[in-house]
């Protein structure tokens, strides 16, 4: 590269804004994202289905291993990382996503490398909800220890204790939810920092409420799905969910500003 093209590379990345903007969503747009995302899980089945039991035996082997070194309220804290850690586990789906939009086979050896590629900023972005995970199981154990309930306890004890406990998830989720709808797929897709990507994913939360509140209802739904069927739910429904983001990620965000990856 000359030294001419280094200086237009460098002036270029100097004026990109701080956030990619966003579109205006209609309210029920979360739901042609599902749309979307079942064609390219019945374009890739073998791929997409493969992902998810691979991530149906990980919740297994987590779960055994709550369940043998700790209780029943570790298992139901294991199991609520999912909401933590989802975005971060589906960035494989992304590329499969990706490669059908390009018109090409879908391959699970291009995913990981995907994965290889985008390694540093994932694994940045894992080690935030990690610890933002963590908060929220120290602060689900202080519920319990502050609002213990009863041997006999009514049920007003029991609404009160779900009431605090639910209510303090779900600002954590907020959090999660807003920083991750869409930050890992512009990720995969340009070249742009975690710190831009989760910005960018917040704006565009700010900015259509009503769809991304529908879009929440939806993966809430998807993950008690999954885990009334003792999570055999996640083969099909974590695939349909990553296919989908990828989607919502194309009609909300316009990061052209950015570099495509090679």
């Amino acid at each position: 590269m000359s030294t001419s093209d280094t200086k237009l590379t460098e002036l270029e990345q100097h004026e990109l804004p701080f956030a990619a903007p966003c579109k205006t969503l209609a309210t029920d747009a979360p739901l042609s994202w599902l749309k979307l995302g079942w064609q390219d899980l019945r374009r890739a089945p073998r791929q997409s289905l493969t992902y998810g039991t691979v991530m149906l035996l990980l919740s297994y082997v987590v779960s055994f291993i709550a369940w043998r070194f700790g209780n029943f309220y570790s298992l139901l804290t294991m199991l609520s990382g999912f909401v933590f850690m989802g975005p971060a586990l589906a960035i494989g789906l992304y590329s499969i996503s990706c490669q059908l939009q390009k018109g090409q086979t879908p391959v699970l050896g291009y995913c990981l490398r995907e994965g290889k590629r985008h390694f540093g900023n994932a694994l940045l972005f894992a080690m935030i909800l990690m610890v933002v995970f963590l908060i929220w199981a120290r602060a689900a154990s202080m519920v319990h220890v502050f609002f213990p309930v009863r041997t006999e306890a009514g049920w007003q004890d029991y609404a009160l204790f779900l009431g605090i406990g639910s209510a303090i998830g779900s600002i954590f989720c907020a959090i999660i939810f807003s920083a991750a709808a869409f930050s890992l797929p512009m990720i995969m897709d340009r070249k742009v920092d975690m710190v831009t990507a989760a910005v960018t994913s917040i704006n565009a939360v700010l900015h259509n409420k009503k769809a991304m509140a529908v879009w929440a209802g939806l993966i809430l739904l998807s993950l008690l799905i999954s885990f009334a069927t003792a999570l055999l739910g996640l083969v099909i429904l974590l695939p349909l969910i990553g296919h989908a983001t990828w989607h919502g990620y194309q009609e909300t965000i316009d990061a052209s500003a950015w570099p495509e990856h090679d």
